[in-house]
């Protein structure tokens, strides 16, 4: 039987060395965000906390976007280290089905069939940091990592997208705030991710009515 406290410790330094090269928008403060977000909605929800915590912590040590589009890699890493740390089989499971399946793009296939309440407190935690001020500067970070434009008037945007486009996508990063971000607020699951939600989501729609202003040399 392993020790709670040790193990959460021992994850917390197996995910920083996993992350240690990581991009500025999914690195180890990321995934510290999303562990603090999750520890504050569990507060309000009926959930496992060493489920939502290993799933939180371990939520993105492989992201698919850094390992040629791989999704297999992440929870396959989380579930050898959860099986050498001697944790009980159902939580290895739970854990490892939500780290498959609670990201945006795969919200977008239809096929994508698990949920608990765990699942969406971490869920509800990991997309409060990809909206708000941390989230434009995620964004903008991740377009500047690939290049992208921060905006072009004559690419719009593409509401309709399936898991394969969205993946496959290099649109301005503009765009996708129409594309994900500002779709987040009415996406959430708990009580605690709504409220925290609208409130980031206002400041985004300031951001870029601000953004259009200057870009239109408005004075």
């Amino acid at each position: 039987m392993h020790n709670k406290s040790k193990l959460i410790a021992s994850t917390i330094a197996f995910v920083k060395q996993e992350l240690i090269d990581a991009e500025g928008g999914h690195d180890w403060f990321h995934v510290e965000r999303v562990y603090k977000n999750t520890l504050l909605i569990a507060k309000t929800e009926p959930v496992d906390i060493e489920i939502v915590s290993l799933a939180a912590l371990m939520h993105d040590i492989a992201d698919s976007k850094f390992n040629d589009g791989n999704e297999a890699i992440g929870p396959k890493k989380a579930q050898q280290f959860l099986l050498e740390n001697d944790v009980d089989s159902s939580v290895i499971e739970h854990v490892t089905q939500i780290i498959q399946n609670m990201s945006f793009k795969n919200s977008l296939d239809v096929n994508t069939a698990f949920t608990s309440k765990e699942m969406e407190v971490v869920q509800d935690a990991d997309r409060l940091d990809a909206i708000g001020a941390i989230g434009i500067a995620r964004c903008f970070n991740y377009g500047g990592y690939k290049n992208r434009a921060l905006y072009n008037p004559e690419i719009e945007p593409n509401l309709n997208m399936t898991k394969a486009q969205y993946k496959n996508s290099d649109a301005p990063t503009i765009n996708h705030f129409y594309e994900k971000l500002l779709l987040l607020k009415d996406q959430m699951n708990t009580k605690t991710g709504k409220r925290i939600a609208l409130e980031r989501h206002n400041y985004m729609e300031g951001f870029l009515k601000q953004f259009y202003a200057e870009w239109d040399g408005i004075k």
